[in-house]
């Protein structure tokens, strides 16, 4: 309790400047942890999401009645699903229009379902930059806070008429307080954003190999037709 009783009189004791910094360095905590929370709770569902997906197209559901059960709760689908959804309509508009151009309609397909896959990962990506915004600047924010504490602790020896270490400890130890937030503030910001962005790497590379698996059975189809 004595350490907390400190730590609470140090920060009501420090400069106007530094108790900003500290406010800044702490609402970047609370926020960082927000963003941690709440990311890791969307990559977890895309993840089970996508495998669920995954499970059903490959247990040899016909494609066309996978679609259009897609195509009842189409404002609901994301992930894999968005991903299989909008390229097989792609592939059935192409395929009605222009029977003929088989290369067309797989390329058309593709385009497609790339674009919903840029898409989902701007939406899974969401606020994981800031992660890594806090971890690079709460140090040199902290290092400010600390810079200029240190500094009105000094200007304040200009009235003592002799300088002990007592006198300048306080201040010293008020500045100090705003390195060490930042760093509260940094540490898990940086290994959450490290965390997330593998995990986002993960999942975009499971995207990427099921467009080149679905867009291998619509090749065989659609040069089947032909």
């Amino acid at each position: 309790m004595a350490t907390e009783f400190n730590l609470v009189s140090l920060f009501l004791e420090a400069s106007i400047v530094v108790k900003v910094v500290m406010f800044i360095l702490i609402a970047f905590s609370i926020l960082s942890w927000a963003v941690i929370i709440q990311r890791s709770k969307v990559l977890a569902r895309a993840k089970k999401d996508s495998l669920a997906f995954e499970d059903r197209f490959w247990s040899g559901e016909d494609l066309h009645r996978l679609h259009e059960g897609l195509e009842h709760r189409r404002d609901g689908l994301s992930g894999a699903e968005q991903i299989f959804y909008v390229g097989f309509k792609e592939f059935n508009r192409l395929q009605q229009a222009n029977p003929d151009a088989p290369e067309s309609t797989i390329q058309g397909s593709s385009r497609a379902m790339n674009l919903a896959l840029n898409r989902e990962l701007e939406e899974v990506e969401n606020y994981i930059p800031f992660l890594g915004t806090v971890g690079s600047i709460s140090p040199y924010i902290g290092l400010f806070g600390t810079v200029w504490g240190i500094m009105h602790s000094f200007m304040g020896l200009s009235a003592v008429k002799q300088a002990t270490l007592q006198s300048v400890a306080p201040g010293i130890a008020e500045a100090l307080i705003a390195t060490a937030i930042g760093l509260f503030a940094a540490i898990p910001a940086v290994m959450a954003y490290n965390r997330l962005s593998l995990q986002v790497s993960k999942l975009e590379q499971n995207y990427v190999n099921f467009i080149d698996e679905f867009t291998t059975i619509l090749h065989r189809q659609a040069f089947a037709k032909k």
